[in-house]
Order: C-alpha cells, then sequence, then structure tokens
C-alpha cells in the first residue's frame, strides 16, 4: 500500500475547518508534543471518539492505568464521533496531533495511506508486548503489508439478539434458555415462520432495518458464510464478487422481507425489540448494554445463526493507534503502546458495553464471566470476516452496497441485477 505524506492529506482536507482546528482542537495534542512534565513523568494526550457508556469505561480504564502507572499520564480527550476522523487527520497534519489515537479496523488502510499512523513493531519489541496474546483474527485485520499497526482492543460484530418469553410462548425456548432452532437456510426459516404462526399479529418475528446497515450487515454475514471472496481482488485494484454467491445471500434475505418475517418500513427496530414486539433481531454487540437498561425486558444474545457452509459474521473493531508526531519521542512511544496493551489485557472493563475483548485470556477472567450475556457470543471473534485493506471500503459499502442491496430489500431490484450493478459500481469507485 501506497503511503501519501501528511502534508498531502491536508491539502486534500478543507482549509478553513484546518484553521479552526488549530485554533480550538490543536491544544491537547500540541501540549503532550512538548514533552514530559511532573519531574520524568511521561504525559500523553488521548484522543477518543466514544460516549455514553463507552466513554465512561474508557474514562475508567484511563484512570486506573494512571493510577496503577504513576510514571505515566494520559489525559483523555473526548471528540465529537461524527468529527473525530476528519479532526485526527487535520491534526496530525498540521503537527498538533494527539500521542494516542482511537482507530476502527476498518479505518486502518485509509489513515496509513495518508501518513496518520506509524507502524508498531519496533515499539512494540521494546515494550515487551506479546502480539500472539491477541486473538488473531482480529490481529490480522490490523496488519498492513507485513506490519502491525494498531492494538485491537476489542470486536463488536453483528449478532443475534432474542425475547426469552416469546420464544417460550412459542415453544421454541429449550431448558437450556436458548432458541430450538436447526441451524441452516432451512432450519431458520422454520423457526421464523413458528414465531409467525405462533405470536400475536402484532409480534414481529425477526426485527431488522429495511435499510443500509443491519441488513447490508446480515447479507455480508451469509455471503461470508458461503465462502464468498472480499468484493475486491488481493491487489485491491479490481472488482471481484462471488456473483453466484452474492445472488444467493441477497436473494435469501429478500425472500425473508417477502415472506412477511421482516416488519416492512418498521421505523424503529431497535424500539420494537425493545418495546418487547419482536422475537429476535440482529444488530451490533453495542445494543446489549441498552438491552440490559430496559426495565422488564429478558433477552438473550448468541451468535447469528450458520445458515450456510461455515460460521461468518461481519464485524469492525476499536483499535489503538500511536500517530504521526512532529518529534519521534520513543519514552513517549513506548509509554504509550504500554498503555494500549494494557487496555486490553483488561479488556473486562471495556466489555461492559457489550465488546469482546481482544485478548481471550480476558474472556476466562471472573470479572468477565460474571456478567450476563457476553460469553454467549464471545466466541464470535474468531469468526468476523472482515474487509480487505481498501482505502475505498467506506466508499463502496456507503455509496455502492448499501444503495443497491436497498433496491433488493424494497422489492424494487433482483439479487441477480444487483449482483450485477455492484460488481460495475465497485470498479467505478476503484478506479475514480
Amino acid at each position: 500500500m501506497k503511503k501519501r505524506s501528511v502534508g498531502m492529506t491536508v491539502a486534500a482536507l478543507l482549509m478553513a475547518f484546518s484553521l479552526a482546528l488549530s485554533a480550538c482542537g490543536g491544544g491537547s495534542g500540541g501540549e503532550s508534543s512538548s514533552g514530559s512534565a511532573d519531574g520524568g513523568k511521561v504525559s500523553l494526550s488521548f484522543w477518543t471518539l466514544f460516549d455514553g457508556g463507552d466513554g465512561a469505561n474508557m474514562q475508567a480504564l484511563v484512570d486506573e492505568f494512571n493510577k496503577t502507572h504513576p510514571d505515566i499520564e494520559v489525559k483523555n480527550t473526548k471528540l465529537v464521533w461524527a468529527e473525530y476522523y476528519t479532526k485526527l487527520i487535520t491534526a496530525v497534519g498540521n503537527g498538533n496531533g494527539p500521542d494516542i489515537g482511537i482507530s476502527h479496523t476498518s479505518r486502518l488502510p485509509d489513515l496509513i495511506n495518508q501518513g496518520v499512523v506509524t507502524d508498531l513493531d519496533a515499539v512494540a519489541e521494546t515494550a515487551g508486548v506479546d502480539w500472539s496474546s491477541f486473538n488473531q483474527n482480529l490481529l490480522d485485520a490490523t496488519v498492513v503489508d507485513g506490519k502491525h499497526y494498531a492494538v485491537p482492543i476489542d470486536t463488536h460484530p453483528f449478532i443475534m439478539y432474542y425475547n426469552v418469553k416469546l420464544l417460550k410462548e412459542a415453544g421454541l425456548l429449550g431448558e437450556d434458555g436458548k432458541p430450538v432452532m436447526e441451524q441452516s437456510a432451512e432450519g431458520f426459516v422454520d423457526f421464523l415462520q413458528t414465531l409467525k404462526e405462533k405470536l400475536p399479529a402484532k409480534v414481529t418475528p425477526f426485527a431488522l432495518s429495511n435499510t443500509n446497515d443491519d441488513p447490508y450487515r446480515l447479507w455480508w454475514s451469509l455471503y461470508s458464510q458461503l465462502g464468498g471472496n472480499d468484493l475486491i481482488s488481493d491487489d485491491l485494484t479490481t472488482a471481484q464478487i462471488d456473483t453466484d454467491k452474492g445472488v444467493e445471500a441477497a436473494d435469501y434475505i429478500q425472500k425473508l422481507f417477502k415472506a412477511g418475517y421482516i416488519k416492512k418500513n418498521d421505523p424503529d427496530f431497535y424500539k420494537n425489540f425493545q418495546s418487547g414486539t419482536a422475537a429476535i433481531m440482529m444488530t451490533g454487540v453495542w445494543a446489549t448494554g441498552t438491552w440490559e437498561s430496559t426495565k422488564d425486558l429478558e433477552f438473550g444474545a448468541m451468535p447469528i445463526p450458520k445458515i450456510f457452509d461455515q460460521e461468518a459474521t461481519w464485524g469492525d473493531s476499536h483499535t489503538i493507534i500511536l500517530p504521526t508526531t512532529q518529534k519521534d519521542d520513543e519514552a513517549k512511544r513506548e509509554a504509550a503502546i504500554t498503555f494500549a496493551n494494557w487496555v486490553a489485557d483488561n479488556g473486562q472493563v471495556w466489555a461492559k458495553a457489550g465488546h469482546i475483548p481482544s485478548k481471550p485470556s480476558v474472556l476466562e477472567k471472573p470479572e468477565f464471566k460474571e456478567m450476563p450475556y457476553r460469553s454467549d457470543y464471545a466466541s464470535v471473534a474468531s469468526t468476523v470476516k472482515f474487509n480487505k485493506p481498501s482505502v475505498k471500503t467506506a466508499q463502496i459499502r456507503d455509496n455502492v452496497s448499501f444503495k443497491i442491496l436497498n433496491e433488493v430489500w424494497a422489492d424494487k431490484m433482483t439479487p441477480a441485477a444487483a449482483m450485477e450493478n455492484m460488481q460495475k459500481g465497485v470498479q467505478k469507485t476503484l478506479d475514480e
């Protein structure tokens, strides 16, 4: 992967926004770059994009790290999620970036390409980071051109939630408290059909958005279960959709909509499940914390069913990165990766919101095991299917896949036509 210089990155961004950042946001990054404070204590600026429960959990981790590492002080600056990446790229280009940052695995290729993040191999060796202690699937997704560029701290995959009371009413809850369902394409349809027949008409068998993210995530999961290739070739230059598998996955989901298992024009499928009027739903693990705080909602969580040949699902990861700085301060870099590795080691705190920790050893900690639901889907970390490290991934997803597959879910396009159009759309995006 060729990397652009940070200077080119800045030129490509909105200059007005760059100037605004220098006036208001660059201070926290620039402050830490001026050197260590407090008589040798290493002071590190850390930019995050977390709010709500995630924000509170990350702050708790920062506070505990600072308490247990008297020679290092991490200062957490919370940025607005929607503005985070633009501010990060701009600030790094201006020389005012933080010492530590957050990146989704899916955004890493673009940050690498724009010269925003540094590779970690040398400093990780100095700090004694054991890469083998991470889930290999999650770690591999952060390695580009043979180099480690991030420390994964979780994965937040697409899973299935179910309403315990409704499944019990439909006779589909086993003595172990888990759904009674054959793990196959036909078995899942039979499961939904039974829910439709046995439950009141007001109950939605399967709550799912009608557009964009979650039905796309389901399509990607089923496409991956069929063994589908990524949408692009290994050299990242050519559209390479496995057409037959893409059609089969899209056709399967389209039929779920047409059969009425998924409510059409559902204004809020989260509310549908949360209010107890949907038997199952599929979305990301971030919903676990929401359902836990919902009064009188008795639910369970599990990996999505193995509908086709192999277990696979959509997912992304939060990772900790070391951005490019004006001055390579090895003491800061070693302290920064020490913090990143420590956060991963203490993933039981980060898991409170529902995320799956990136280190298998955390799954064995009593604090993790005592939390309900998480262990029921923790195995999914090894079956997440990540995209190849293309800088065009987000554009392909938002401008091609979402747009075309939405037509399939609305029964306005055949799955075969959709795959043909996606092939063309992906190639056009890669050529731009």
